[in-house]
């Protein structure tokens, strides 16, 4: 569905300035945003893919992954065509590239924001979920239905590669409880080669979200050759643990996909030398994904006790009570 968009900006010419995402894409009539789903229509800057859903699903909360907001409970999850990065290893490619290149599809199926959470209610679900492609790209759609959700006593999650503008998260955030961001990188050269973005956005949106109190949790999908090196892995742990360093980090396995096929799938040795780092740089809470039976429970960083046990993203065992460890009554950081 066609919709009239939000944060942008007329310019002289007919042209439009997007002020959606970190790319700041100046648009000319009849042209589309980096993104693909974002054109100027007569001076006028329209989005798409309003209410056309590609992807929909009941998922544990633990797949996105969180693992400390609201453990064990199921998140309605969506996603519309489109994305406004072109990363060589996405592993959603089919539908987050969708918008781009001579085969362009932003069809879906049309669920209104009332019918989102209508499902989200009916399933049992505590959460939306606006995952999948990159859901800065259908901002007013998931705007919309987060603004619902949460009348509707439903929390919102993002799981983004943080590439919106702080103008973007400003306007969402109260409306917003959580967001994984997913780091890719510690250098600017690789996302500038691997996803056409740039690094320091990024951090921004991960520096902002904290102090915007969103409960925040970052993954790094892990791969040989691109961004394994212990120096880099280091300066991601040290940078998170200089934010907070209660913020959970997602270490993930890489399989080769889409456009990235030279490397082979991440060793299991490099995602626990991963961990080690995490741990060794004063994060708190360090996680394996990917990998079944490694590095998946929640410890309390206080005294060591194991008080989240989980076999993939089934929890089997959570013993965090009011947000504290039953053992040594430290604060275990997160959503409960």
């Amino acid at each position: 569905m066609i919709k009239d968009a939000l944060l942008w900006s007329a310019l002289e010419g007919g042209q439009v300035s997007c002020a959606l995402c970190a790319h700041r894409c100046l648009i000319a009539p009849g042209k589309l945003g980096v993104c693909g789903v974002r054109e100027n229509r007569g001076g006028k800057l329209v989005t798409h893919v309003y209410g056309e859903v590609i992807a929909a699903h009941v998922d544990p909360i633990e797949k996105k992954p969180f693992y400390h907001f609201l453990p064990g409970s199921t998140s309605l999850s969506i996603a519309t065509a489109g994305c406004n990065f072109k990363c060589a290893f996405c592993q959603n490619w089919q539908i987050s590239q969708a918008s781009k290149g001579p085969g362009r599809d932003l069809s879906g199926e049309t669920f209104s924001p009332e019918d989102i959470v209508r499902a989200a209610r009916h399933h049992g679900c505590r959460s939306i979920s606006y995952t999948y492609t990159e859901p800065t790209i259908f901002f007013e759609y998931a705007l919309d239905t987060a603004r619902l959700a949460k009348a509707a006593g439903l929390s919102n999650n993002f799981v983004t590669n943080g590439y919106m503008t702080a103008e973007a998260l400003e306007a969402f955030h109260p409306n917003l409880d959580a967001a994984n961001v997913d780091l890719k990188a510690f250098k600017d050269e690789t996302y500038k080669r691997v996803c056409g973005a740039r690094l320091e956005p990024v951090l921004d949106t991960i520096r902002l979200m904290r102090t915007l109190k969103i409960w925040v949790e970052v993954t790094t999908l892990v791969v040989p050759g691109l961004n394994d090196s212990g120096d880099e892995l280091r300066d991601i742990a040290r940078f998170l643990a200089e934010v907070d360093r209660d913020i959970p980090w997602h270490i993930s396995r890489f399989h080769p996909d889409f456009n990235y096929l030279e490397a082979r799938p991440t060793p299991v040795e490099a995602l626990r030398k991963a961990l080690a780092i995490g741990r060794a740089e004063g994060l708190n809470y360090v996680y394996v994904g990917n990998v079944m039976g490694e590095g998946e429970d929640t410890v309390c960083p206080k005294c060591g006790k194991v008080l989240i046990r989980r076999r993939g993203f089934a929890v089997t065992e959570n013993g965090v009570k009011d947000a504290r460890c039953p053992s040594c009554g430290g604060t275990i950081a997160g959503r409960f």
